[in-house]
């Protein structure tokens, strides 16, 4: 189960001004087992602290946040000495100790020697409302459910990267329709670790779907666990609704959509809890596509995706079978997998943020920009081999772009301006200089 994120893990390791490290991902996309397998590769031991599992470790961070004393107590705790340079320290599901997270900073300040890894999967909430984080004082990365690369590297299919990473051309079709196969099973198993490693074991449809109905409910627990009071039957609300959210012609969020008379002041909080756990994305409509696009971004209109693809096929009741034949796992939902595919490969190949573009009326849509080199490349995602592009070519009419990009079924080629980049190969757009 190898991971991208593992090589941004020795860069941190050697790093001459290193920080604390806060890996941050929603619950079950394997940042446990992503830490403990780099600390028995990389270092001569690993101490490993779950403050979750443990609630008694909160007790060793209220006197004082002095890392010395703090390192010496743990050392005594785990019955180990705790070694600079040479041990790595995980402190895991950290979020249940506001005042471990806060020592970090002091971390950084007084014993920089020691190699120290924060995790938790509902981190990001507790980054949200704590304002005495120690900003500046750590570095971050964030893990996502395993990408479709990831997944190929899993089966054992890794010799198929070798296509995408050399000169940019169309694949032999042979190859070309096997990839598209891959991508049809991705979409019914999605990227969470513990389905894949499944369904590569037993490759039981059922059985895929049981996990996947397990990680949502886990979802669901945590919520009731640790969301406030008033806001659980919004969070279920919201959460339930997403289905039929990116079902419609047009993705657009509507609270009215999740329930009839729902306002956004009522339920943007719970909208915020579900990004800050990330179990959903928004992506943002840009009307006006200049760089930042966060600057001209309209805070109150997006579209909201799953965290999973997979787990957006169970949260529909989609037939696995029935998604594994033909075009179908494309074109369900209106395309709605498939566009919730592109978003994720998107954020796990290091786009930070989604935005969509959108005509002033309304009149044309074009599905992803990116920031890229300095520029604002459009992408247009199509389910199947569907060549239409009215939207994006409406882009061009009016911003000239240099780069406009299709995404479908159909293999590497140049469309008059249009470069077509297939499903399977968009986290490599860079790769291929369109």
């Amino acid at each position: 189960m190898e991971r991208r994120l593992y090589s941004e893990l020795l860069v941190w390791k050697e790093a001459s001004r290193r920080k604390p490290l806060v890996l941050r991902g929603a619950r079950q996309t394997g940042k446990t087992f992503l830490l403990k397998e780099f600390g028995k590769r990389e270092y001569q031991r690993t101490a490993y602290f779950d403050f979750e599992q443990d609630p008694g470790l909160d007790s060793f961070f209220q006197r004082d946040l002095d890392p010395g004393r703090i390192l010496k107590e743990l050392s005594i705790y785990r019955g180990v000495k705790l070694r600079p340079e040479t041990d790595l320290i995980i402190f895991d599901e950290i979020q249940a100790s506001n005042s471990a997270l806060n020592s970090l900073k002091y971390f950084r300040e007084q014993a920089a020697g020691y190699h120290l890894v924060a995790a938790g999967s509902l981190l990001g909430i507790s980054l949200s409302e704590r304002a005495s984080f120690p900003v500046g004082k750590v570095s971050f990365l964030n893990l996502f459910p395993m990408s479709f690369s990831e997944y190929l590297t899993a089966a054992g299919l890794s010799d198929y990267l070798g296509f995408l990473e050399g000169p940019p051309a169309p694949l032999p079709d042979a190859i070309h329709t096997d990839l598209i196969d891959q991508l049809r099973r991705y979409f019914v198993v999605g990227g969470m670790p513990e389905v894949v490693e499944h369904c590569l074991e037993t490759d039981d449809p059922r059985d895929i779907r049981k996990l996947q109905r397990d990680i949502l409910d886990a979802y669901i627990l945590d919520f009731a666990k640790h969301a406030p009071g008033s806001d659980i039957p919004k969070l279920r609300i919201i959460w339930d609704s997403l289905p039929r959210q990116l079902g419609r012609e047009n993705r657009k969020f509507m609270f009215s959509v999740a329930r009839q008379g729902a306002r956004a002041r009522e339920y943007e909080n719970a909208l915020r809890w579900l990004d800050d756990a990330g179990l959903i994305h928004l992506c943002r409509m840009v009307s006006t596509p200049r760089l930042p696009l966060d600057h001209y971004s309209d805070q109150s209109a997006f579209k909201v995706y799953a965290l999973d693809v997979g787990l957006l096929g169970a949260m529909a009741g989609a037939d696995p079978n029935q998604l594994l034949q033909g075009g179908r796992a494309f074109t369900e939902y209106r395309g709605a997998l498939t566009e919730n595919y592109v978003a994720q490969e998107l954020l796990a190949a290091g786009h930070r943020d989604l935005y969509y573009w959108r005509s002033t009326g309304g009149k044309a849509e074009v599905d992803f920009l990116c920031e890229l080199e300095g520029k604002v490349i459009p992408i247009e995602v199509k389910a199947g081999l569907n060549r239409k592009s009215k939207s994006l070519k409406s882009f061009a009419q009016q911003y000239d772009p240099k780069e406009l990009l299709r995404c479908n079924l159909l293999n590497l080629k140049r469309d008059g301006r249009i470069c077509n980049i297939p499903l399977y190969a968009i986290s490599r757009m860079r790769h291929f200089g369109c």
